[in-house]
């Protein structure tokens, strides 16, 4: 198997894993509030997410940035929190996509030390960073694929309306989300 491909394949189980939950959580919290019809929007949102997971996943691999990975660990749960809490709140979409790509460089700090462990001494650290990206990018299009198609049954086909939809997501989300956030709590 070569090196690309096995980093391709951490990127998609980093993602695709309920070891992954706040990951998870996190593309529920930011594509709840869309259809299928929005898919774009929703896609442009990822996309801004890993850019901002890669960009920080690189420096911290590339020991450019450290950071105390406790705080690391808290902070990213309450970027689900907030990303919730703006699923309730009128807020503009289109600062969301600034939103998302900050939150992903906060989830990108919290992955690099285990990236860091694995690439150890490789030679050159672009090929496995771009294979693990495309990974995690691949495997968030499946989990967002997942999601709007769940909505779409649900809106269609039991015949729920979209707000009555995003407020029980949500609080599933912040629900699952909180107890994580004591958990970590660093103080």
């Amino acid at each position: 198997m070569s090196d690309f491909y096995a980093y391709l394949l951490l990127g998609l189980e980093h993602i695709l894993n309920w070891a992954a939950l706040d990951h998870l959580l996190f593309i529920l919290a930011l594509t709840c509030v869309y259809t299928l019809m929005d898919y774009k929007k929703v896609l442009w949102q990822v996309t801004a997410f890993t850019v901002g997971h890669s960009i920080t996943l690189a420096l911290a691999t590339l020991k450019l940035v450290e950071v105390n990975t406790t705080w690391v660990e808290f902070l990213i749960p309450c970027t689900i929190l907030f990303s919730a809490i703006f699923n309730l709140v009128k807020t503009k979409k289109r600062y969301r996509y600034w939103l998302v790509a900050v939150f992903g460089l906060i989830h990108g700090l919290g992955f690099s030390n285990y990236l860091q462990s694995l690439l150890g001494a490789e030679s050159s650290l672009f090929t496995p960073l771009l294979a693990f990206n495309i990974g995690l990018e691949i495997g968030q299009i499946a989990v967002v694929s997942i999601i709007l198609a769940s909505s779409l049954v649900t809106m269609h086909v039991f015949h729920w309306k979209q707000k009555p939809y995003i407020k029980v997501v949500t609080g599933i989300t912040i629900g699952l989300v909180l107890p994580m956030i004591i958990e970590r709590w660093p103080l």
